[in-house]
């Protein structure tokens, strides 16, 4: 841009002055000479400030193939996962029960930090509670069920990986492959909403027979 400008200023005091500088520029034409120079200077300065400021990534990303929100089974259960869609991205939380001394036996809500749906590809990460967080990495599928009414309508599968600290009090995490069933939700003019919202959550907690090693 430098040299543009540069350009610019000889030829103007070409024209204005000719080749013997015996024509005096005018102050009208000293005007115009100092406006144009303003004018390409402050597009170079936004041209360049625009090419310097790159975007902002998005914390949620939601172009999924199909709109599957609504809740899904969780590890135990009882425990859940709500995932909502919307023109603005991808929200949600996980609902489980404590499992370390200072919590156990309360229910945590973790919502999500950072949620992103491709296609069929689904991923997520949770907040930390007590010094605990989620990560899951997998895709969803249809299910066996014909309508949303019924259990299984999508399926989520891939591995979900819980950070933390292993017994020692040092920072460890753990991996396993899971599917998360959609739960089955009725019309909300349905009489039996309540009802099956009330046994999802009030449903006894029951522990995995076999939980993986801390790494």
């Amino acid at each position: 841009m430098p040299i543009v400008l540069g350009w610019v200023a000889a030829f103007c005091d070409k024209m204005v002055f000719g080749p013997h500088r015996k024509v005096r520029m005018s102050r009208f034409s000293r005007i115009l000479l100092v406006m144009l120079l303003f004018t390409l200077a402050a597009g170079a300065q936004k041209t360049k400030k625009d090419k310097g400021t790159p975007s902002s990534p998005q914390a949620s990303t939601n172009a999924a193939a199909e709109d599957i929100s609504g809740m899904y089974s969780f590890l135990k259960d009882g425990e859940f996962v709500q995932i909502t869609l919307d023109q603005d991205g991808v929200s949600g939380y996980i609902s489980r029960l404590g499992e370390t001394e200072a919590d156990r036996g309360e229910v945590l809500d973790q919502f999500f930090t950072k949620a992103q749906i491709q296609g069929h590809d689904v991923s997520f990460t949770t907040k930390a509670v007590h010094g605990a967080w989620f990560e899951f990495k997998g895709r969803f599928d249809r299910g066996a069920a014909k309508t949303k009414a019924e259990d299984a309508y999508y399926i989520l599968r891939g591995t979900l990986t819980q950070f933390g600290a292993d017994p020692d009090n040092k920072a460890a995490s753990r991996s396993r492959t899971v599917e998360f069933k959609w739960l089955g939700q009725p019309d909300e003019k349905s009489p039996d909403l309540t009802n099956h919202q009330s046994s999802v959550l009030t449903a006894p907690f029951q522990m995995q027979s076999t939980v993986p090693e801390w790494n």
